[in-house]
């Protein structure tokens, strides 16, 4: 009995010594991937760090260390809570109305609908599209001459509109264009989530006599938190690193009023030559970007845990 016992325990043992020998061999094929990261993501971030404590130009051989003077310039300067307060608008205000619009796109595109194929296909087309050349497309929209938005307006006898040169109107347009362009990847990742929750339930709901609003409310949207997870934290890293739609469609422009972030840091770094500047700004953009998003992240996975 002993030596039956004897032999068993040196069978487990040679089990768990294989398993950890294959857990340990494992470790090596993420080297690859941890050596891109580090060069391309870590190294660029930690040297944006050290530059943001000097006056280098971006292009000459010598810069000045100048200690903590650019973040002391970063939080006085006007223009920072400007290009924040943009930022903030662009990942909000484009992740709100694509959750809203991605789900229902995905609630009408579950149900069995004539041409159901074609209607996704279209509304995710957009997608596939450079965000650039999305901007400029739309510029031909709202142009202040010859856009067909304003070819519309003038023909039915009223002034044109300057929608792109309105401080206080081009970004709402920015939020709108990255939705439309952006939307068929919530509306995806909602369909994912609304194919894999059973019909069971809703059968069980119909004989209890739940109205549809019911059912949304107590078994759509809590079984569907995953996938609202996924969307809220990849819509405000979308939407808070803007900057192709802002390019081609304003340009940061008129002046500042649609700046982002990143489109502020392009601009201090290529056209004004403020390289140590320019690096202080994308190191409080990353912070942000970064708190937010887990902030986003752990409110949302409590949720899922509460459904």
């Amino acid at each position: 009995m002993s030596e039956l016992i004897n032999k068993q325990n040196s069978t487990r043992s040679k089990i768990r010594r294989k398993i950890s020998k294959d857990e340990s061999s494992l470790w090596w094929m993420y080297i690859p991937a941890l050596s891109a990261v580090s060069l391309f993501i870590i190294y660029p971030f930690l040297n944006g760090i050290q530059i943001s404590f000097t006056d280098w130009d971006g292009f000459s051989q010598e810069s000045n260390w100048i200690g903590l003077d650019q973040y002391k310039r970063l939080f006085s300067d006007p223009l920072t809570w400007l290009v924040v307060r943009n930022t903030l608008l662009y990942g909000v205000g484009s992740t709100f109305l694509q959750l809203t619009v991605g789900l229902l796109y995905a609630l009408l595109l579950n149900r069995s609908i004539k041409f159901k194929a074609l209607t996704r296909t279209i509304i995710y087309l957009p997608v596939i599209i450079s965000p650039l050349i999305m901007g400029y497309i739309w510029v031909f929209f709202f142009a202040y001459q010859g856009g067909a938005l304003n070819d519309v307006v003038v023909w039915l006898g009223f002034d044109p509109i300057n929608a792109l040169g309105n401080p206080s109107v081009n970004p709402w347009i920015i939020v709108l264009v990255n939705t439309y362009q952006f939307v068929g990847i919530s509306m995806i990742i909602y369909l994912a989530g609304l194919q894999g929750i059973s019909k069971d339930y809703y059968e069980a709901a119909d004989i209890d006599g739940a109205s549809a609003f019911q059912q949304f409310k107590k078994i759509t949207l809590p079984l569907l938190m995953p996938s609202i997870t996924i969307n809220v934290v990849l819509n405000l890293i979308g939407g808070l690193k803007l900057f192709d739609v802002i390019v081609s469609l304003t340009g940061g422009g008129p002046g500042n009023a649609s700046q982002s972030m990143s489109t502020f840091m392009y601009t201090l770094y290529f056209r004004r030559e403020d390289a140590g500047y320019a690096a202080t700004q994308g190191v409080l953009m990353t912070f942000m970007i970064l708190a937010i998003s887990l902030a986003a992240l752990i409110y949302f996975k409590r949720k899922e845990v509460e459904a």
